[in-house]
């Protein structure tokens, strides 16, 4: 995740300070000082860090805390706390109008940014709770773009409304909002052009749409990955054209994630969403008391939990659940494990929104989980599943030598591949079986949530 190298430098900080007993003020400081070149070191802006230590400070110095009885921990607190302040407080949604009313929502942002493809992973959420949004094709200089929104807008199952690449975005907008009025849409998304900078063309353009339609929300894309050029984007577009939140993409890369901590203290304006992978399901909700918990290590369990809740078949965890404390889960059960953990993107994932795992990411504690190698080690534990009979699957007990050499020989791979796989296998039959609790445990409530693995 994009804060990986934050979070690992930040528990180094909060680690020296649980060890002390009692803290003087120089010990505030000095941890301070390391969380603020922690900050400057993601790319977050400079004025916003400088502020945001500040605020920290005055807070940290106070004699409640100072002679409190664990005043590390509250130094944490209230680093905590003025995490999610910075980053916004409140969860912001994008404002619909009333009722049946139709809502048009312009998109705008730099070519490059991931705004077509935000704009589909945003009609599909739309359309998750009830709604019948249009996608308007108004991108008419870059080649792909529109048939690239048709493809996303078809998987989607979203009507792409479009009129090729020879009219004026702001009629093509016009002609939209008739069609969305006659077919009952009741929310239409405007996907206009990208430049590879800023300049007075787009945003003539974005003014003229603005004046040919009435636009209610109009949402900007930015790069999490440009640091503080997507700060700076941020800013000249909200001066010039007026900007009702922001959505930040590719926070799932190796990116340090500043623009995601310096948006809104620089724009006033709120994150709506961030963007957290290639797959048109991995647009989610931002909260900022949750990406503040992220980044501080402390986990996201909420967020994980919802993920589990949307992607997984429930009826399917709960069996396996069972099957699991019972230790009799097979090997096609071990294949369904997989497949549901690719659909909540991958153990990587998984972990850092575990509780003490978020920092787990960083260089030289624990190899990159999806990997390409990791990867292509589970195509060949899918490969050697699927070389057994459907006997086998059931049942691994019957796995003999002879049994192990033929599935080695269906896979390709060699027998020592086929013991590793079965040992591996067996050891998770055991584990799971001494920890119930994991699973829903003896005499808890079955909820939604399963861990996959």
């Amino acid at each position: 995740m994009a804060f990986d190298s934050l979070t690992e430098k930040l528990q180094n900080v909060f680690r020296n300070l649980r060890s002390k007993g009692r803290l003087t003020e120089d010990d505030v400081k000095a941890a301070l000082r390391e969380v603020k070149m922690a900050l400057l070191e993601a790319d977050v802006n400079f004025k916003v860090v400088k502020g945001f230590i500040k605020d920290v400070q005055e807070r940290a110095v106070g004699q409640d805390v100072m002679n409190g009885l664990n005043p590390g921990q509250m130094v944490i607190k209230i680093v905590n706390e003025e995490l999610v302040k910075l980053m916004g407080s409140e969860t912001t949604e994008i404002k619909l109008q009333p009722g049946s009313a139709m809502t048009v929502i312009m998109m705008a942002g730099l070519q490059g940014a991931g705004k077509t493809t935000t704009t589909a992973k945003l009609a599909g959420k739309f359309k998750l709770k009830g709604k019948k949004p249009l996608l308007v094709a108004c991108d008419v200089y870059r080649p792909a773009a529109i048939k690239q929104l048709q493809i996303n807008g078809e998987k989607q199952g979203v009507e792409v409304f479009s009129m090729g690449d020879k009219n004026r975005p702001a009629d093509i907008a016009k002609a939209a909002i008739q069609h969305a009025a006659k077919n009952g849409n009741n929310i239409v998304i405007l996907d206009t052009a990208g430049r590879l900078h800023i300049d007075e063309d787009m945003m003539a353009e974005l003014q003229e749409i603005k004046e040919a339609v009435e636009v209610h929300q109009t949402i900007l894309v930015v790069d999490a990955m440009t640091g503080q050029d997507a700060v700076n984007v941020a800013g000249t577009f909200n001066d010039k054209i007026g900007i009702d939140g922001v959505i930040v993409t590719k926070l799932d890369g190796d990116t340090r994630g500043g623009a995601a901590l310096s948006i809104k203290a620089v724009t006033g304006r709120p994150i709506l969403y961030v963007g957290m992978g290639e797959k048109l399901s991995d647009l989610e909700q931002f909260y900022p008391d949750r990406m503040a918990s992220r980044i501080l290590g402390m986990g996201d369990v909420l967020t994980l939990i919802e993920k589990a809740g949307a992607e997984l078949d429930e009826d399917k965890a709960i069996k396996m659940a069972d099957k699991m404390k019972k230790a009799q889960f097979d090997f096609d059960d071990y294949l369904d494990s997989m497949e549901q953990m690719r659909k909540m993107g991958g153990l990587s994932s998984i972990m850092s929104m575990m509780p003490g795992l978020g920092g787990l990411g960083g260089k030289g504690k624990m190899p990159d989980l999806d990997s390409e190698e990791n990867e292509k080690k589970m195509a060949r534990m899918e490969a050697m599943i699927h070389s057994m009979t459907p006997e086998e699957r059931r049942n691994p007990d019957l796995l003999n030598p002879s049994r192990k050499h033929r599935i080695a020989r269906g896979a390709g791979v060699d027998i020592a591949e086929v013991n590793r796989m079965v040992k591996q296998f067996n050891e998770s039959r055991k584990m799971m079986k001494k920890l119930p609790g994991m699973m829903g445990g003896k005499g808890g409530k079955r909820g939604r949530f399963r861990l996959p693995f």
